[in-house]
This record gives structure tokens, sequence and C-alpha cells, in this order.
């Protein structure tokens, strides 16, 4: 599904190609290839439309169908470590490997959230 192309679910987004080509066509949250993901990746808008988020290539970011679902229209929330209430990772602006990191868990690949703002996007 490299193009974007398939029978299930809506069309892809207009900027579809653009967005998964400079994200090398993995999510841009977890990092999942998207050759082997059962589901078509998203355009996801980085700034919900519904907060005034616009279909400009700086607000979009190529996701995976969890990611997506997942954050839905959320930007903020409140680290539980910290108390703060924080934006959520933005790949537009931030630098994946400074928030997030991995670890094993009985025999899983596990995304752990290193700052404020990993953790309330990893929650």
């Amino acid at each position: 599904m490299l193009d974007g192309s398939s029978n299930d679910g809506p069309m892809p987004h207009r900027r579809y190609r653009q967005v998964a080509a400079r994200a090398r066509h993995h999510c841009e949250y977890c990092r999942a290839p998207e050759e082997i993901a059962p589901d078509r990746f998203h355009v996801e808008h980085i700034r919900p439309r519904a907060r005034g988020g616009t279909d400009d290539l700086s607000n979009l970011a190529l996701s995976c169908s969890a990611c997506n679902h997942r954050k839905s229209h959320v930007t903020h929330a409140i680290d539980h470590e910290s108390g703060m209430v924080v934006a959520l990772f933005n790949p537009r602006r931030d630098v994946w490997k400074d928030h997030f990191g991995f670890t094993f868990s009985d025999d899983a690949l596990l995304i752990v959230g290193l700052t404020p703002t990993g953790r309330v996007t990893v929650q």
C-alpha cells in the first residue's frame, strides 16, 4: 500500500504522496514501516482542522492507523510525572530520538517517552 491505493477505506488524502515520501513511508509517531502495516497509513493533521489546522504540508504527518486513532484531535495532555500540561510530539518541530526510546518487554518492542512530550504522546 505504499502508493496509498487500496479498496479499503476512504480515498487517500490529496497530499498523501508528498507526506509519505517525506516520512519515508514510516509512521512519524511510532516509526512503524508502512509496507508491513495491515491498514493504509493516514495523512494526519498535527493541529486538527477542528482547531484551525490546515492542509499545509507543515501541518501534515504520516500516521499508522493506531497512532492516528489514539491521537485523534488531542494536541496537549497532562504529563503524570511532572503534572504539567505539555504538547504532544510534533514531527515537524520535534526530533524523535530526543523524546522517545525503545525497550523490550515480554518479547515485545515498546516505545518509551523520555521527556514530558514523549510521555504524553506515548500515553
